[in-house]
């Protein structure tokens, strides 16, 4: 039997020690961890009991202020208070190896999913509202309570990723601890430590409770909410959805200093260049070009680039991966060209187009970005700013969006701090605002939908800056008449429709658009809109440039780049007080998915790469911006 015992630990070992060491969950429990999960025991109940207590706070002075903030809750917390202590008679000996408890989940789920799952699961809303002491009565789900779930959820959530799967398996999962999990409450000296663990066997997910100290009958259990935040400021606020309190700090939010760019840098393990001269080709020269993009492959047929699939002799690197060893291809093979710049990414990562932006436009950033916080630095600067638009009455929608991820995965719209908040804890994140206000377009099968527009911009060259956008854009809508509720309807609020299962793709080619948008807003002629558009993008990669690397993009000379720059059109207000459209850049993307530009134009990427590499570009559909 013994040998079975050591032989099930080792193998639980294998799958699980690895989760184990970074949650920091201590050796001596693991034998007796395994067994509870083969066993699937719950022995909590003979340790632990959940108390009600009446919370009296009549000798405390409360901000008015923040009293007021308070009342505007859904559910300012006058349920009953719980908390959760040791029962047993002998205590609880944090040296004892069986001191290891599994919690289990009540509820798991994925955010976009959550409204569905409170309507349709048979019990759940029932559940979650008692959990969270909101009157629930009867047993059909209204949208009321629904709603009140979804705001006070952020309160009892807790999240955890999955390391390996699709980007749609990546995204985080968001869940709730039973009522006994749910009722340990916070302390800056927590006696227990909590982590969830995703159990392979079963495919599930628990929590592992183990204490930090000795603990006698009577004694409370508690864990750190804000647990591995040291700064005291980041605790205040990542503990601001369990203690509500204004901050006073500046919401102003200056560009990073230079060691921020370096320490990217060093992460991104990515090589610079060394100094080259520019590479000079004979003019009628064939290039070879090596590449892994099926579209180049298929739509490439310029006379002058052959392909080959020896990386070696390619005078051309055209790769979908990103390229990292600059340094040695500058010193081994300084005349080959490559499709990308070194230090790109601070265009293509949302955290670090926001920072650069803040060149053009100052700490709050131009007028062609939304305001945009990266939550894992300016987190207090976030809360004040939005503290701060509350006040004011102002409007208070964010989005919020994955550093590092397309598609709208893991993207949320919220006017709830909490949720933000919350949201830094699944994986790095920035908060945008959300365009409130955006220009609509007029679907004759929908009504006033909002729309994006995708332009290919195609960067030749960092010193001199040289810069062109090329003729043709894209369009994409939603799918629902814009409003500025169900935050949680995709079809509403995203524009993204190729990879939402069931959802409708409306096609709209630029030259039948511009006819259309000019039939609905006269006043607004396309070439004025443009104008202000390419304007935007020429201050963007100014701004990108204005730099050595790795504070700006490299200059590179053998470097070449395409990029996908998606953006809305919102409303604002000019300096002289005219009504305006003003662009607003949601994103720039590396190596854009070109489909849909190489199957309605066929000489898509013989324009590209005649610009790009043969410095020729008449007839090639592209116009000059910078």
């Amino acid at each position: 039997m013994a040998g079975e015992g050591e032989e099930a630990l080792a193998a639980f070992v294998a799958l699980h020690g690895a989760a184990l060491r970074a949650s920091r969950v201590p050796t001596q429990y693991w034998e007796s961890l395994s067994r509870k999960l083969r066993g699937e025991i719950f022995d909590a109940g003979d340790y632990f009991g959940i108390m009600q207590v009446e919370e009296v706070d009549e000798e405390e002075e409360v901000d008015e202020e923040m009293e007021e903030q308070f009342k505007k809750k859904p559910n300012p917390g006058n349920g009953p208070c719980f908390k959760v202590i040791v029962t047993n008679e002998n205590g609880l000996q944090a040296s004892n190896p069986n001191s290891v408890f599994l919690v289990d989940h009540a509820w798991t789920f994925r955010v976009e999913h959550a409204r569905h799952q409170l309507r349709h699961v048979p019990g759940l809303l029932h559940r979650m509202a008692n959990l969270m002491g909101i009157p629930f009565h009867g047993e059909i789900p209204d949208e009321g309570s629904i709603e009140q779930v979804l705001q006070e959820m952020w309160k009892y959530s807790q999240t955890y990723q999955l390391s390996q799967g699709t980007a749609e398996e990546k995204v985080p999962v968001w869940y709730i601890m039973d009522e006994f999990g749910s009722r340990i409450q916070h302390s800056d000296q927590p006696s227990f430590a909590a982590a969830p663990l995703f159990y392979m066997p079963q495919q599930i997910a628990y929590t592992i409770l183990w204490p930090l100290r000795d603990l006698e009958t009577g004694d409370e259990v508690t864990r750190d909410y804000a647990h591995g935040e040291t700064d005291r400021l980041i605790r205040k606020c990542v503990l601001l959805p369990w203690v509500p309190e204004v901050l006073d700090v500046s919401s102003s939010t200056p560009e990073p200093p230079d060691e921020h760019y370096q320490a990217i840098l060093a992460e991104n393990k990515e090589k610079l260049p060394v100094a080259i001269n520019p590479p000079v080709y004979a003019k009628d020269k064939v290039f070879k070009v090596f590449t892994d993009i099926p579209q180049v492959l298929n739509s490439l047929t310029h006379p002058r680039f052959v392909f080959t699939d020896n990386e070696g002799e390619a005078d051309i690197l055209y790769n979908f991966s990103h390229f990292k060893d600059y340094r040695k291809l500058s010193e081994e093979r300084p005349e080959v060209m490559v499709n990308q710049f070194p230090c790109e990414n601070l265009l293509t990562v949302k955290d670090c187009l926001a920072s650069i932006a803040r060149r053009a436009g100052g700490p709050d950033g131009p007028r062609w970005l939304p305001r945009t916080f990266n939550l894992e630095t300016e987190l207090p600067q976030f809360i004040s700013c939005f503290q701060q638009r509350d006040r004011r009455g102002e409007d208070n929608h964010w989005i919020c969006k994955p550093w590092n991820l397309a598609r709208s995965l893991d993207t949320h719209i919220t006017n709830n701090l909490n949720s933000i908040i919350r949201h830094r804890e699944s994986s790095p994140k920035v908060v945008c605002k959300y365009i409130e206000e955006p220009v609509l377009f007029e679907r004759e099968d929908v009504g006033l939908v909002k729309f994006d527009v995708r332009y290919v911009v195609l960067l030749r060259s960092v010193q001199p800056l040289r810069l062109y956008s090329y003729d043709v854009f894209w369009l994409r809508f939603s799918n629902r008449v814009f409003s500025l509720d169900d935050l949680d309807d995709y079809e509403k609020h995203f524009t993204v429709m190729n990879y939402a299962p069931g959802a409708t793709l409306k096609q709209v080619h630029c030259e039948d658009f511009i006819p259309l948008f000019e039939k609905q807003y006269p006043e607004y002629p396309w070439t004025t809109v443009q104008a202000s558009i390419f304007k935007a993008f020429a201050e963007l990669f100014q701004a990108a440039t204005s730099k050595p690397a790795p504070l700006g993009i490299c200059d590179y000379p053998s470097s070449r780049a395409i990029y996908a720059i998606d953006l809305m059109l919102k409303w604002d207000t000019s300096r002289d007080g005219k009504r305006i459209m003003q662009p607003q850049i949601l994103e720039v993307n590396f190596n854009p998915d070109c489909d849909r530009a190489c199957k309605y134009h066929p000489t898509f990427f013989n324009d590209v790469f005649s610009t790009l590499f043969l410095d020729e570009t008449d007839n090639c559909h592209v116009t000059h911006i910078v």
